[in-house]
């Protein structure tokens, strides 16, 4: 058995036995067993008693990361003009307008969040087949169609995070890094369990969340007590 193989024996034996524990817990022993030669991304995954089937129990939102979530994201935003000029200068990578849905459209997706300006809509709307999928698509509830281009590039940049329930209720989403401290950890799931929490839709009936996991990029899950979750 090779050196990784040891590894992940190792750190799955340190999990086993172990679960619904406080987020605190949950952080310490995936954050301890993310041993890879890369900054493993620390994940988070809620299974949500939600049917996405329905409008009424899509679970959809954005949250700001308190410390970030130590991955560079390439934003391209569809805007003219002055708007144009405004989201090159926030920081954006890419800007465009007819010419940037040519490139979507030819199969060149080269950004990780896509803003819009809502002029541009109409123009965007043809890329719905490509962009939804990826969850790329505009949408004002999370921010992402705005006159705002600058405040929506910056958010992008410094760490927002947009969560959309799955196929199966699921929401997931990156938290961080294991090289991030584990007070930085802590409080990244914090703000991401609670505003899934806020997040809840009107027609979701029962137990609305049914479990939740962290782990890392090679590392073994941990569970993470709702009740615990919930109380902090």
């Amino acid at each position: 058995m090779g050196n990784l193989g040891k590894r992940m024996t190792a750190a799955r034996a340190s999990v086993e036995g172990k679960e619904n524990l406080s987020i605190e817990e949950a952080v310490s022993l995936v954050k301890g067993n993310a041993k890879a030669k890369f900054d493993e991304t620390i994940e988070i995954a809620m299974n949500l008693g939600v049917d996405t089937r329905h409008a009424d129990q899509m679970v959809r939102g954005v949250v700001g990361l308190p410390n970030g979530t130590g991955k560079s994201v390439r934003v391209a935003v569809f805007a003219r003009d002055a708007k144009a000029e405004e989201a090159k200068a926030a920081g954006a990578d890419i800007v465009g307008a007819e010419d940037l849905m040519q490139t979507v459209q030819s199969g060149t997706i080269e950004f990780d969040r896509c803003i819009a300006t809502p002029d541009m809509m109409p123009v965007v709307g043809r890329l719905g087949k490509v962009l939804g999928p990826r969850n790329l698509m505009p949408n004002p509830k999370v921010g992402t169609v705005t006159v705002d281009v600058k405040a929506a590039v910056q958010a992008a940049k410094g760490g927002e995070v947009q969560f959309k329930a799955e196929k199966g209720g699921v929401v997931h989403a990156g938290v961080g890094k294991a090289s991030f401290k584990e007070e930085q950890l802590i409080e990244n799931v914090k703000a991401f369990v609670d505003a899934v929490a806020k997040a809840k839709p009107a027609g979701a009936k029962g137990a609305y969340m049914k479990g939740i996991t962290l782990s890392s990029t090679m590392g073994p899950g941990v569970t993470i007590s709702i009740d615990k979750a919930n109380a902090q």
